[in-house]
């Protein structure tokens, strides 16, 4: 198919100026899991049993789903939280990668994809007390001290880690809105029991990986197969409901018994998990073959680990610092300037001083006699013979300068 601007778009990629690039499709059809990666994750190439990931997976979908109960999150952000966690577990292993620590980054990341942001500081409480409530010790709140900026800062890595691994594609598909739809088009919709039921079922299937396996619209329909099981509603069956929505009996038969597996699965403690993962690792690490494995950056070390390792010694430290009397000459004029700009400071600041003049108040009014007391006052008779001694005085200096 060509485009405009002389791109061609073959079917395998992509040819820009007679080089072929490959080309890049991003669709929820991706983010499903082929069966053979199923069955191959990396936490079981590195040694782990599969009964432990599995257990892991629970304990820790069960952990985030509290987490957003005690953080008052929808349950369409704790269900984005624990499939983006699924995801990741997929391309990365429980043996490199701190499963608690990816918990609490998964859940933060959730809450900024669903719109219902959450501070690092609240989530890191929040799994703290989740913590000592499971080994039932009595709880003590978290200290800001070194050990909580280390893990806070171990829980921003983790989600940049995340978001880089998925490939920033963390869009979900949930199958809530599916279930209700579904049921309209069956004619149920107004059958509560079977919508809380197929709901519940729903919400508990995400402690699995069948919503990495399958599309939300096959989940969805084996939820309705599970709850009108339970209740005992008969479905259509000539020809079967399921084929409706293109979904296959076996894809419903094996997603429900993946999620009645989860109420007959005995899970260890997960300090106990945590052990099991710390041996493993022990073994991965006394192994020869150990160094293969060690391009990824592990969760576990402290945060230094995630800089790149500085060198036992810098050229700078080994060099001896001679001084050169190029440098006290320097200091010396510097000295200098430094203190006549201070003289002149303190020659321009006494000339101002020096310069500025005295200005005198003006003086102040005098109150006359008569306004002061209406007795005292001069009579016009007074007034006339003073201007006519003062005309006299005036002539006879007249006089006197004629003369």
């Amino acid at each position: 198919m060509a485009a405009a601007g002389g791109l061609i778009l073959p079917g395998d990629g992509i040819i820009i100026a007679g080089k072929l690039y490959s080309g890049v499709a991003l669709t929820l059809e991706n983010c499903l899991l082929p069966p053979e990666r199923v069955h191959c994750s990396p936490s079981r190439a590195h040694g782990l049993s599969a009964r432990t990931e599995e257990q892991l997976r629970n304990r820790m979908c069960e952990m985030i789903q509290n987490a957003g109960i005690l953080l008052r999150l929808p349950q369409v952000t704790m269900a984005t939280a624990q499939i983006l966690f699924h995801r990741f577990f997929y391309c990365k292993s429980f043996v490199r990668h701190c499963a608690e620590t990816v918990a609490m980054a998964c859940l933060q990341l959730a809450s900024k994809i669903e719109e219902e942001p959450r501070r690092a500081r609240d989530v890191l409480n929040v799994f703290h007390r989740l913590k000592h409530a499971t080994r039932n010790r009595p709880f003590c709140p978290l200290l800001l001290d070194d050990s909580y900026v280390s893990r806070k800062s171990h829980v921003i890595k983790a989600e940049r880690r995340v978001l880089k691994e998925l490939g920033f594609c963390v869009h979900v598909k949930h199958p809530h809105k599916v279930i209700m739809m579904y049921l309209q088009v069956l004619e149920c919709e107004k059958n509560t029991r079977l919508l809380q039921i197929a709901w519940n079922y729903m919400n508990d299937s995400l402690r699995t990986d069948v919503f990495l396996r399958f599309s939300a619209e096959t989940v969805a329909c084996a939820c309705i197969f599970l709850s009108a099981r339970v209740l005992q509603i008969p479905l259509p069956e000539k020809p079967p409901w399921f084929l409706l929505f293109g979904v296959s009996e076996e894809d419903l038969i094996e997603i429900s018994c993946c999620i009645l597996r989860l109420y007959t699965l005995q899970c260890d403690s997960l300090t106990a998990l945590q052990q099991q993962v710390e041996e493993t690792r022990l073994k991965l690490a006394s192994k020869p073959g150990a160094k293969v494995f060690a391009t990824h950056t592990p969760t576990h070390e402290p945060a230094a680990s995630f800089s790149p390792a500085s060198k036992p010694a810098t050229p700078a430290e080994n060099q001896k610092n001679h001084e050169s009397p190029l440098s006290h000459l320097a200091l010396k004029n510097a000295c200098r300037k430094i203190s006549s700009r201070e003289r002149r400071k303190r020659l321009s600041r006494s000339d101002e001083r020096r310069n500025t003049r005295w200005i005198p108040s003006p003086p102040r009014r005098r109150r006359s006699r008569s306004e002061s007391s209406p007795s005292l006052s001069v009579s016009p008779a007074h007034t006339h013979s003073y201007r006519h001694r003062q005309r006299e005085r005036e002539r006879t200096n007249r006089s006197s300068r004629r003369r």
